[in-house]
Formats: structure tokens, sequence, C-alpha cells
């Protein structure tokens, strides 16, 4: 089995770690090598929960594993990425309940007015990251892999110079985990102040009157929840037809009726933001150009108080050394093989002993994706074939309420179906139908399965509901252990819990009755 340390372990700090013992055996499949061929085993480039689940998980196979962090421990999910917009997540959901006086009445509750302190909510997220951060290096240390606060540059055939330090050093496997930066498209002018990234949106300087979000995928559908429990209006900007075009059709349309329609929020699609100018406060606003996705003609000016720009991530692969050693990248992402080995380019030829995991290879761009990165490509140094199934990884949004997914869309599953010559079977729960649900008065979501009709092999789940990014892993774990939808149809759910909506998905795909 697998080991690894997940962010709840880094909450509990270093007294959860154990040291190595002296005279820790070294696994099989480095014992042949000689100590003095190479400064390393594995020198792991970026911290982030990639680089980290990389570096413990070698650790544990006996390995001398070093991390050059580049000064940032904790990469983009601890520390501008998936920690912080939780911690402004929950404070906010906090608020958006406390306000919702017809919720609360229903439950038998007033309340004499609601405060917050925008400050202090900035703060929380602060100190959040600053001990996640700190136990991350904590554990590192304490399992005895050497921490190299250095950037980090491939100076070819097994080789890493670390800026800074003044020198090179060797290791028989580098694994590249630099992890990815906000993508900005031409035209729009970044202040991180009245124009910004995620970067600068977790910072919460302000609480914008009116904010427009460029992109209405993840990012955006979160911050949006942020804003307008706060008391913003929300506009998005999409250059697809469709709001929340990444997301299963109908799912979308839930959420739409869920996160979108019942608040200050509206939405432009269709439509390029082609230039955006920061405000200067008190004199003028933000200025959006918006033109049509598909005429490139201007159709509408915006003029709002501040802009976030969520129109996804690109690698951070620049300044890495990788072209200069014959390495292509395409749109910045390194090309590698299903088992994380890095490519000369598309179609190329394995590098040895480099390995690239996460964002900067593009197949997933989650941070447990990339710690599943990083545990497979150490599987597969040390001769142990691994492949990870990117169809069995969840993925979830942290609005209120959640929306979390696993495997394809019903688009994908349909096209699939069509090429594949199988019946596409669907099946729904409902959590107006689940008595925990209610009892919260929280009754607005569904859960959907899809599956094969033929195998019954589950193909995806999605979830819009009640702590939807919990639920999911259920479905996760029965997509990668291969459990068919008949099978998980018999196991017990405990009642009365909302697991109990997906148990009347799973049975109701078999022609079994719940209620």
């Amino acid at each position: 089995m697998f080991r690894t340390l997940g962010l709840a372990a880094l909450l509990a700090g270093a007294s959860a770690f154990t040291a190595p013992r002296p005279g820790l055996r070294r696994a099989a499949g480095v014992s042949n090598m000689k100590m003095s061929d190479y400064d390393y085993d594995v020198l792991v480039v970026g911290c982030g929960v990639g680089g980290h689940g990389a570096a413990l998980h070698a650790v544990s196979k006996g390995m001398k594993v070093a991390v050059a962090t580049g000064g940032d421990v904790g990469g983009t999910c601890v520390n501008r990425g998936c920690v912080p917009s939780k911690a402004l997540l929950a404070a906010a959901g906090r608020v958006r309940e406390l306000k919702d006086e017809h919720h609360l009445k229903s439950l038998g509750i007033t309340l004499d007015g609601v405060e917050f302190d925008r400050e202090g909510i900035a703060n929380h997220a602060k100190q959040l990251v600053s001990n996640v951060a700190k136990n991350l290096e904590n554990s590192l240390v304490g399992l005895g892999v050497e921490v190299l606060p250095y950037r980090a540059k491939f100076a070819g055939d097994r080789k890493i110079e670390l800026e800074g330090a003044g020198k090179t050093v060797t290791a028989k496997n580098i694994i590249l985990a630099p992890g990815s930066i906000p993508f900005v498209p031409p035209g729009i002018e970044v202040d991180e102040k009245t124009v910004y990234t995620s970067d600068g949106g977790l910072n919460l300087e302000s609480v914008p009157q009116w904010v427009a979000i460029i992109g209405s995928g993840y990012i955006g559908l979160e911050f949006s929840d942020v804003y307008t429990a706060l008391g913003s209006e929300v506009t998005f900007i999409e250059a697809f037809d469709d709001i929340m075009p990444a997301f299963d059709r109908e799912i979308a349309k839930v959420a739409e009726r869920l996160l979108i329609k019942p608040r200050p929020v509206d939405y432009r699609t269709g439509v390029f933001a082609s230039k955006v100018t920061p405000a200067i406060p008190g004199v003028k606003p933000v200025t959006i150009e918006m033109i049509d996705a598909k005429t490139k003609e201007l159709v509408e000016i915006l003029e709002v108080d501040a802009c976030m720009v969520a129109t996804g991530r690109v690698p951070n692969t620049k300044n890495l050394g990788l072209e200069e050693n014959g390495i292509e990248t395409v749109r910045g992402f390194v090309q590698v093989n299903d088992k994380m080995q890095v490519l000369t380019g598309p179609d190329g030829e394995v590098v040895e002993g480099l390995w690239c995991i996460g964002d900067a290879n593009g197949k997933m761009m989650l941070a447990h994706a990339a710690s599943a990165h990083g545990i497979s490509a150490v599987e597969n140094m040390m001769g142990n074939e691994h492949v990870v199934n990117h169809e069995a990884i969840p993925a979830a949004c942290f609005t209120h309420p959640n929306i979390a997914f696993v495997g394809l869309t019903e688009e994908q599953a349909q096209e699939r179906a069509k090429e594949e010559g199988f019946e596409l079977g669907k099946s729904k729960g409902s959590f107006k139908a689940n008595s925990k649900a209610l009892a919260e008065l929280e009754g607005d979501g569904i859960a959907k399965v899809l599956f094969r009709k033929d195998t019954e092999e589950i193909l995806g789940v999605h979830i819009i509901g009640l702590n939807a990014a919990d639920l999911i892993q259920e479905c996760s774990n029965a997509v990668a252990a291969g459990t068919t939808v008949r099978e998980i149809s018999m196991m017990v759910h405990a009642h009365p819990t909302l697991s109990e909506v997906l148990d009347e998905a799973f049975k109701g795909a078999v022609g079994m009755k719940t209620h």
C-alpha cells in the first residue's frame, strides 16, 4: 500500500512525523547504485502538493531525497490556491447562512443582524497558509528530506543547477514538479489590485460593489460564491456559448438555478474580454471592452469596480532549462508517457532519469492528481509498473452547495457509447428525497450515475448538493476499484446520511426501488 500524508496530517504539525531510523534499508530498486555516483537518489524540483507527495513516497522507499523549493514551500495549492480559497469560502459560507433569515426562521432560529470583518476573513486565510506551509516543510525535514531553498534549472543528464547556491547537483532521478501560474489573455492589463488573477483575489484586499469575473470555471465560480456572500454583485464574462462550459450540461443547468439565478449574478456568453484597463481609484473605474467571440466585433463596454481574471492556468516551465537541453514542450506543457517519464517532445524518446508530474504535464491540473503522479513516478522508477487512472480522480468545486464529479460527463459518455457501440445507462438520486438533507433544509441538488448497460461499469458520477465534495470519494473509489453499479447498489449506506442520495442513484441503475 502506498504511504502518503495529506494536508490533514500536515495540520497536526511536525510531531505527527517520525525521523528515519539510522541504517534504514535501501529499497531493492536502488540497492545496486553507488552512493558516490550521485548526490541524491531523487531530486524533486518544486514543493507543491505533487512534489511533496513524490518526496514522501521516495523516502518511504528508502531513497536519499532532496527537494528544491525555489522558496515556495507548498506551491500554488497551499499558498495561492486550494488552501486559502477554502478558508475564504468557509468564512463567506458562514456569512451567507447567517444572513439567510428565511432559512434560519424555518429552523426556529432568529438573529439580530450579521456583521463580518473583511480583514479578519483575509487574515484567517493567511494564517491557514502559514500553518500548512510550515507543517509541510517540517514533515519533509522530519523524514530526512533535504530541503534546498533555491530555484532549480535542468542542466542536462541527471544534473540540476541550483540558482543562488552557485553549484550543480546530481540525482539518479529528477522529478519536475514546477506547477502552474494564472493565464492572462492578451489585452488584459493586470495590476493585482483592481484587475487581478486568483493570486491577487485571495488577498481579499476589498469587497468590490460590482466585480466582473472573466471565466466561469471552478475558480470563477468559487470567487463568485465568496463575493456574493459578502455583498458584491458579479458579472461573468464567458468566451464559450454556455456558462460553466467545462461542467456536465445537466449539472451546469442545476448550478445556474442554484448558484446564479437566486443571487446578484448575471453573465455574458460568447464574448471575449479583448481589453481590460485597471481603475484609477477616485478617478475612473475598471473598463472592459468585449468583442463577439466569432465576429470579433465590439459588442459592449463594461465599467466595474474590479475585474478578476479566471481564464485558467498555464505550466510554470519557463526558465527550467528544458529547451536548451533538447526537450520540446507544447504550449509550455512537458510531454510525458503514462509512467510520467519525460519525452524529448511529442512522440519523442524517453529522457532517462527525468520525470514530470502535476500541472506541468497537462494530464490533469489538480493538486491531488499531481500527488498521484508523484507516487506513480516513484513506483515506476523503482521498477513497479504503475499508470494513473485519471478517470478515477475526483474533482470538486467548493461553492455553496458543492459541485463534484468523477469520470466522464454525460456528453463524453454518449460519445464513447457511440464509438464503442454500447448503450449508456443513467440513474439519478435527489437531495429532495433525502432525510438528512431535509433536516438541514438543504434539499436542492441531484446525484447522477452514468454506466454501461452491458457490463454495468461506472463511467462517471456527478453531484451538486450539500457536501458533494465529500460524497464523491465513494464514487471515485468505486471507479478505481472497478466496482460495478450492481455491486455498489448492494452495499449498505448509513441512515440517515447524505450518502443515501448516491444509494438511490445506484439502486435505480439496476431497477431497485428506495422509496
